[in-house]
């Protein structure tokens, strides 16, 4: 059953186009992601989508009796309601049986209105639905529901909004970033709710395993065309491939063939003939494809930090309360050169906290943190940053630096650096009062990088990012020689980027986990109960560890990965040339496809060898 049809939509502002001609249907049941760059769209094509803006050409058609939920990242709810009436002021029939039948309880003396609930809830066969919107609301912590919405944080008020629309069940719901403001244990328990229920979605989220075990279908607005994928993030990324591996080879059969129509061009007379003039056309079109490019960021900077010393961060006995909350007790940790922990817990036990502690903005309430004399601190927090008025994009990054030293007496400037965090040339000179939440979060990284930091802490740098920016910046970080401490609730991220974690359990408890985050999860889901049992099982667990890839031969192994996919395509781009007869100098071209193919040998060798080693 088709829900919306979208026909042929454009829109535009001012002189900027966003897209064109834009088509898809959202039938019943299906778990549609969107996928796009911050400022392509996204926002503008779910605002169409629910009828807040309109096409500037083409049609949005909505079943007849639809009804639609929209959740945005920032929610509108009325500042003098309680939880509980928030909830209650939807216009579903059920919930205001549910909402008498509560009244009712709170009147057990009236038997006469009570018994009329009760018979209210039998007819609508409501007790189902009463016990799985309490559920919800247990699972977002939501359990004082007599609370004002004017007195709730953000989060709070961003897991009400999306209480509210998950207890009202609506036939298609459209969400914006539904796990921002989400700790891990609820975006797990939002993950297997839509995966497991019969739920017409369509969302904009940057978190990949959520759109790896949510999602049946991907939509990707790049430059303006809508690419479809039938399948998951899996899916997505393969096919993905495959697209831009044939639209490569398409640019470069019709680079040979504008070398050779240029060079007729050249020898043309003035003079036309019908014959000449239409070949003269068609030079045009195959040197727009031709010049067609890419703008695929992958970031390998071999940065020339300054050289970590033996010593690097010490945690002596360091304690930290506020009142009586525990967030560090006699906590002691020696950092090692180029560690990588990632920092998992609730919201509320004081990942935040720590972070400030090292370093150095939060005093301890007691203990020592000693930061080594090598050691030059770059600190992405979650306040972000805050430009002068006026100011435009190059000259933010300007203000820290205009070179961040690499390898080799290298250097790259400023710019470049904003152009890898997709910033192009034109967006350097643009003010920064006109970027988007997105844009001021790359760009409060790159002045973070440009100060070329060897100890990097990051408290939550995927939020707001979109996914083609976490890639550029996960390429990043994998290169990063230095140590790395991060807090994030992308567990994507976490796996790719750390080697060990810090859990923190609340009330001071801080547990050294030697894996990712998917390590910890099988962890949890494998361990007994008893705590003397789970310390055992830990310690074994280290032992089998212990036997894996050193952090060195972790950071080898997916170098090697990347390396490997570059030199199949230049031997698949190579052998495609000879096959198509657009070779020219046949003997520097064997040449070229042997040294590739011999240097694909070797990496593949070195990575069988790893990842045997691995358990792979």
């Amino acid at each position: 059953m088709n829900y919306v049809s979208v026909e042929n939509i454009s829109k535009s502002f001012g002189e900027r186009e966003l897209f064109r001609d834009l088509s898809f249907g959202i039938n019943k049941d299906q778990k549609i992601a969107l996928i796009a760059k911050n400022g392509t769209g996204k926002t503008t094509l779910m605002n169409m989508l629910i009828g807040t803006d309109e096409a500037d050409t083409g049609q949005v058609i909505m079943r007849k009796g639809i009804k639609v939920a929209y959740l945005p990242q920032e929610p509108k709810l009325q500042a003098e309601l309680t939880i509980e009436e928030s909830i209650f002021a939807s216009d579903n029939p059920i919930l205001k049986v549910i909402e008498q039948y509560e009244k009712a309880l709170e009147n057990p003396e009236d038997s006469e209105k009570y018994q009329a609930a009760f018979e209210a809830m039998e007819q609508y066969q409501a007790w189902d639905f009463e016990t799985q919107y309490k559920q919800i609301l247990f699972k977002l912590k939501l359990d004082n529901l007599k609370l004002k919405i004017k007195n709730l944080s953000g989060g709070q008020k961003k897991r009400l909004a999306l209480a509210i629309i998950l207890i009202d069940r609506p036939d298609l719901l459209v969400l914006d970033e539904p796990t921002n403001h989400l700790d891990l244990e609820m975006i797990e328990w939002l993950e297997s709710y839509f995966a497991k229920e019969n739920i017409t979605l369509f969302m904009v989220t940057h978190d990949r395993y959520f759109l790896e075990r949510v999602c049946n279908e991907i939509l990707e607005l790049e430059n303006g065309k809508l690419y479809n994928y039938k399948g998951n993030y899996a899916y997505y990324l393969q096919k993905k491939e495959e697209r831009i591996a044939a639209e490569n080879a398409s640019i470069d059969k019709a680079k040979n063939i504008f070398v050779r129509e240029l060079e007729w061009m050249r020898r043309q007379p003035k003079a036309r003939t019908t014959k000449s003039k239409s070949r003269q056309d068609d030079f045009y079109i195959i040197k727009e494809k031709a010049q067609q490019r890419r703008k695929d960021n992958v970031v390998e900077l071999e940065i020339n930090m300054e050289r970590l010393g033996s010593k690097v961060i010490e945690l002596h006995k360091v304690s930290k309360n506020f009142g009586e909350k525990t967030i560090l007790n006699q906590f002691d940790y020696n950092f090692q050169r180029g560690e990588r922990i990632g920092i998992i817990g609730k919201n509320g036990t004081g990942k935040s906290t720590f972070l400030n502690i090292v370093a150095g903005n939060l005093p301890a309430d007691s203990g020592k943190v000693i930061i080594g004399d090598t050691i030059k601190l770059g600190y992405y927090t979650q306040s972000g940053i805050n430009p002068k008025p006026g100011q435009k994009v190059i000259e933010v990054i300007k203000e820290y630096g205009e070179f961040i030293p690499l390898t080799k007496g290298k250097t790259i400037s400023a710019g470049h650096l904003l152009e890898l965090f997709l910033f192009d040339r034109k967006k350097q000179h643009d003010y920064v009062e006109k970027l988007s939440g997105g844009e001021l979060k790359r760009l409060y990284l790159c002045t973070v990088l440009i100060q070329n930091p060897n100890f990097l802490i990051l408290d939550e740098p995927t939020n707001d990012l979109d996914i083609v920016t976490l890639n550029v910046l996960e390429n990043f970080l994998l290169d990063y020689p230095g140590c790395l401490l991060v807090v994030s609730h992308d567990r994507y991220f976490m796996d790719k980027i750390v080697d060990h974690l810090f859990v923190f359990r609340g009330a001071g408890e801080i547990e050294d986990f030697p894996g990712n985050y998917s390590d910890f999860r099988a962890y949890e889901d494998s361990v007994p109960t008893e705590k003397t049992e789970v310390k055992a099982d830990k310690n074994s667990w280290k032992q089998q560890q212990a036997s894996a890839l050193t952090f060195a031969e972790q950071k080898e192994f997916q170098k090697l990965e990347r390396e490997i996919k570059q030199l199949e395509d230049d031997k698949q781009r190579m052998e495609q040339a000879f096959s198509d007869g657009t070779i020219t100098d046949i003997e520097k071209a064997s040449l070229e496809l042997k040294t590739v193919i011999d240097k694909l040998e070797e990496k593949e060798m070195r990575w069988f060898e790893l990842g045997e080693k691995a358990g792979i």
